[in-house]
Protein backbone atom coordinates (compact mmCIF):
# COMPACT_ATOMS: atom_id res chain seq x y z
CA UNK A 1 0.00 0.00 0.00
CA UNK A 2 0.88 3.48 -0.80
CA UNK A 3 0.65 6.35 1.58
CA UNK A 4 -0.49 10.26 0.50
CA UNK A 5 -0.47 12.85 2.98
CA UNK A 6 -2.07 16.24 2.39
CA UNK A 7 -2.22 19.27 5.16
CA UNK A 8 -5.54 21.11 4.74
CA UNK A 9 -7.18 23.84 5.91
CA UNK A 10 -6.04 26.80 8.64
CA UNK A 11 -5.60 24.10 11.34
CA UNK A 12 -3.17 22.08 8.51
CA UNK A 13 -5.20 18.54 9.34
CA UNK A 14 -3.09 15.31 7.77
CA UNK A 15 -5.39 14.10 5.22
CA UNK A 16 -4.63 10.80 4.03
CA UNK A 17 -5.07 8.77 1.33
CA UNK A 18 -4.28 4.94 2.05
CA UNK A 19 -3.59 3.24 -1.91
CA UNK A 20 -3.99 -0.33 -2.59
CA UNK A 21 -0.93 -0.20 -5.41
CA UNK A 22 -3.05 -3.59 -7.22
CA UNK A 23 -6.14 -1.81 -8.46
CA UNK A 24 -6.05 1.68 -7.15
CA UNK A 25 -8.64 2.15 -4.84
CA UNK A 26 -7.91 3.34 -1.75
CA UNK A 27 -9.78 5.24 1.16
CA UNK A 28 -9.35 8.54 3.25
CA UNK A 29 -8.84 9.35 6.38
CA UNK A 30 -9.50 12.78 8.00
CA UNK A 31 -10.52 14.66 4.30
CA UNK A 32 -11.96 17.73 6.61
CA UNK A 33 -10.94 20.90 4.41
CA UNK A 34 -9.99 22.07 1.36
CA UNK A 35 -12.03 19.61 -0.54
CA UNK A 36 -11.11 20.54 -3.96
CA UNK A 37 -7.73 19.67 -3.21
CA UNK A 38 -8.33 16.39 -2.42
CA UNK A 39 -10.75 15.43 -4.97
CA UNK A 40 -7.75 16.65 -8.10
CA UNK A 41 -5.24 14.91 -6.57
CA UNK A 42 -7.19 11.59 -6.17
CA UNK A 43 -8.52 12.24 -9.63
CA UNK A 44 -4.61 13.47 -10.97
CA UNK A 45 -4.10 9.92 -9.64
CA UNK A 46 -6.96 8.19 -11.26
CA UNK A 47 -7.79 6.37 -7.68
CA UNK A 48 -10.91 5.07 -6.74
CA UNK A 49 -11.81 5.90 -3.39
CA UNK A 50 -13.96 3.36 -1.43
CA UNK A 51 -14.93 4.71 1.73
CA UNK A 52 -13.66 7.77 4.22
CA UNK A 53 -12.49 7.16 8.08
CA UNK A 54 -12.23 9.60 10.42
CA UNK A 55 -10.30 9.63 13.21
CA UNK A 56 -12.55 11.67 15.01
CA UNK A 57 -14.96 14.75 14.93
CA UNK A 58 -13.39 17.74 16.05
CA UNK A 59 -14.23 20.70 13.41
CA UNK A 60 -10.89 20.60 11.81
CA UNK A 61 -11.08 17.39 10.37
CA UNK A 62 -14.90 17.36 9.51
CA UNK A 63 -15.35 21.11 8.22
CA UNK A 64 -15.36 20.07 4.35
CA UNK A 65 -16.07 16.54 4.49
CA UNK A 66 -19.54 16.86 3.22
CA UNK A 67 -18.17 17.50 0.04
CA UNK A 68 -16.01 15.09 -0.72
CA UNK A 69 -18.51 12.16 0.69
CA UNK A 70 -20.68 13.14 -2.09
CA UNK A 71 -18.10 14.22 -4.79
CA UNK A 72 -17.26 10.20 -4.80
CA UNK A 73 -20.06 8.82 -3.75
CA UNK A 74 -18.14 7.61 -0.80
CA UNK A 75 -19.53 6.04 2.73
CA UNK A 76 -18.36 7.90 5.95
CA UNK A 77 -17.33 5.76 9.08
CA UNK A 78 -16.84 7.54 12.47
CA UNK A 79 -16.88 5.87 16.26
CA UNK A 80 -19.95 6.27 17.67
CA UNK A 81 -19.01 7.92 20.42
CA UNK A 82 -17.59 10.81 18.18
CA UNK A 83 -21.44 11.40 17.07
CA UNK A 84 -22.49 14.35 19.04
CA UNK A 85 -19.19 16.27 18.10
CA UNK A 86 -19.94 15.63 14.62
CA UNK A 87 -23.91 16.52 15.27
CA UNK A 88 -22.25 20.26 17.12
CA UNK A 89 -19.75 20.55 14.15
CA UNK A 90 -21.63 23.59 13.21
CA UNK A 91 -21.58 25.18 16.98
CA UNK A 92 -17.81 23.81 16.78
CA UNK A 93 -17.06 26.28 13.81
CA UNK A 94 -18.72 28.76 15.27
CA UNK A 95 -16.81 28.86 18.23
CA UNK A 96 -13.38 29.14 16.10
CA UNK A 97 -15.22 31.91 13.70
CA UNK A 98 -15.21 29.43 10.61
CA UNK A 99 -18.34 28.39 8.07
CA UNK A 100 -18.40 25.04 7.53
CA UNK A 101 -20.75 22.46 5.02
CA UNK A 102 -23.73 20.55 6.11
CA UNK A 103 -23.48 17.64 8.65
CA UNK A 104 -22.21 14.54 6.72
CA UNK A 105 -24.48 11.55 6.99
CA UNK A 106 -22.57 8.79 8.76
CA UNK A 107 -23.15 5.52 6.51
CA UNK A 108 -21.49 3.25 9.85
CA UNK A 109 -19.83 2.92 12.96
CA UNK A 110 -16.17 1.42 13.57
CA UNK A 111 -15.60 -0.43 16.92
CA UNK A 112 -12.58 -1.57 18.74
CA UNK A 113 -11.05 -4.69 16.45
CA UNK A 114 -12.74 -4.51 13.40
CA UNK A 115 -10.91 -4.97 10.57
CA UNK A 116 -11.39 -4.79 6.84
CA UNK A 117 -8.89 -6.12 4.05
CA UNK A 118 -7.14 -4.07 1.43
CA UNK A 119 -4.04 -4.56 -0.68
CA UNK A 120 -3.98 -8.16 0.66
CA UNK A 121 -3.08 -6.28 3.97
CA UNK A 122 -5.48 -6.41 7.12
CA UNK A 123 -6.50 -2.93 8.54
CA UNK A 124 -7.70 -3.09 12.56
CA UNK A 125 -9.30 -0.41 14.13
CA UNK A 126 -7.92 0.06 17.59
CA UNK A 127 -10.15 2.72 19.79
CA UNK A 128 -7.93 5.02 21.64
CA UNK A 129 -10.29 7.52 23.09
CA UNK A 130 -8.63 10.61 25.25
CA UNK A 131 -8.35 13.16 22.80
CA UNK A 132 -12.34 12.89 21.98
CA UNK A 133 -14.66 10.10 23.43
CA UNK A 134 -14.92 8.58 20.13
CA UNK A 135 -10.90 8.31 18.31
CA UNK A 136 -10.01 5.92 16.87
CA UNK A 137 -6.25 4.98 15.16
CA UNK A 138 -6.04 2.94 12.24
CA UNK A 139 -3.44 0.37 12.15
CA UNK A 140 -1.91 -1.80 9.32
CA UNK A 141 1.50 -3.00 8.11
CA UNK A 142 3.39 -1.18 10.47
CA UNK A 143 1.88 1.99 10.01
CA UNK A 144 -0.68 3.53 12.12
CA UNK A 145 -2.63 6.38 11.61
CA UNK A 146 -3.71 7.91 15.07
CA UNK A 147 -5.47 11.36 14.74
CA UNK A 148 -4.54 13.37 17.23
CA UNK A 149 -3.52 11.22 20.12
CA UNK A 150 -0.04 11.34 19.41
CA UNK A 151 2.20 13.18 18.10
CA UNK A 152 6.09 13.49 17.51
CA UNK A 153 7.34 14.14 21.24
CA UNK A 154 4.06 15.31 21.99
CA UNK A 155 0.12 14.10 23.05
CA UNK A 156 -3.42 15.31 22.03
CA UNK A 157 -5.01 17.90 23.86
CA UNK A 158 -7.63 16.97 26.64
CA UNK A 159 -9.28 20.02 27.43
CA UNK A 160 -11.82 19.91 24.62
CA UNK A 161 -14.99 18.71 24.85
CA UNK A 162 -14.72 14.62 25.99
CA UNK A 163 -11.05 15.00 26.89
CA UNK A 164 -9.74 13.29 29.27
CA UNK A 165 -5.93 12.97 30.19
CA UNK A 166 -5.65 9.82 32.14
CA UNK A 167 -7.68 7.93 29.25
CA UNK A 168 -5.75 9.61 26.79
CA UNK A 169 -3.06 7.80 28.23
CA UNK A 170 -4.44 4.73 28.66
CA UNK A 171 -5.17 4.43 25.31
CA UNK A 172 -1.03 5.41 24.34
CA UNK A 173 -0.04 2.68 26.86
CA UNK A 174 -2.69 -0.03 25.95
CA UNK A 175 -3.11 0.33 21.81
CA UNK A 176 -0.05 2.11 20.58
CA UNK A 177 2.74 1.27 22.37
CA UNK A 178 1.93 -2.37 22.23
CA UNK A 179 2.95 -1.89 18.63
CA UNK A 180 6.38 -2.72 16.90
CA UNK A 181 8.94 -0.23 17.64
CA UNK A 182 9.41 0.27 13.82
CA UNK A 183 5.65 1.17 13.14
CA UNK A 184 5.22 5.07 11.61
CA UNK A 185 2.73 6.87 13.26
CA UNK A 186 0.94 9.43 10.98
CA UNK A 187 -0.21 11.82 13.36
CA UNK A 188 -3.18 14.41 12.37
CA UNK A 189 -0.92 17.29 12.33
CA UNK A 190 2.59 17.79 11.96
CA UNK A 191 5.37 15.31 10.90
CA UNK A 192 5.22 11.25 11.07
CA UNK A 193 7.63 9.60 13.90
CA UNK A 194 7.75 6.13 14.80
CA UNK A 195 6.62 4.03 18.42
CA UNK A 196 9.56 3.20 19.16
CA UNK A 197 10.75 7.13 18.86
CA UNK A 198 7.95 8.24 20.93
CA UNK A 199 9.08 5.36 23.53
CA UNK A 200 12.30 6.88 24.21
CA UNK A 201 11.66 10.35 23.37
CA UNK A 202 8.52 11.57 24.45
CA UNK A 203 8.61 13.49 27.48
CA UNK A 204 4.83 12.51 27.89
CA UNK A 205 5.05 9.39 27.84
CA UNK A 206 8.15 9.03 29.79
CA UNK A 207 6.46 10.16 32.79
CA UNK A 208 3.94 6.64 32.35
CA UNK A 209 6.02 5.50 35.05
CA UNK A 210 5.77 7.82 37.83
CA UNK A 211 2.38 8.95 36.73
CA UNK A 212 1.46 5.10 37.87
CA UNK A 213 0.07 3.92 34.10
CA UNK A 214 2.97 0.97 34.04
CA UNK A 215 2.27 -2.45 34.93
Amino acid sequence: MRVLKIPVGPFEVNCYIVVDEQNAECFLIDPGDEPQKIIELIENQKLKPQKIINTHSHIDHVRHLLQVKEHFNIPFFIHEDDLPLLEAMKEQALFFGLDCSDIPEVDGFLNDGDTFEMDSQLVRILHTPGHSPGSISIYFQKNVFVGDVLFKESIGRTDLYGGNYQVLMDSIKNKLLTLPDETVVHSGHGPETTIGNERRQNPFLKDLEKNGFRE
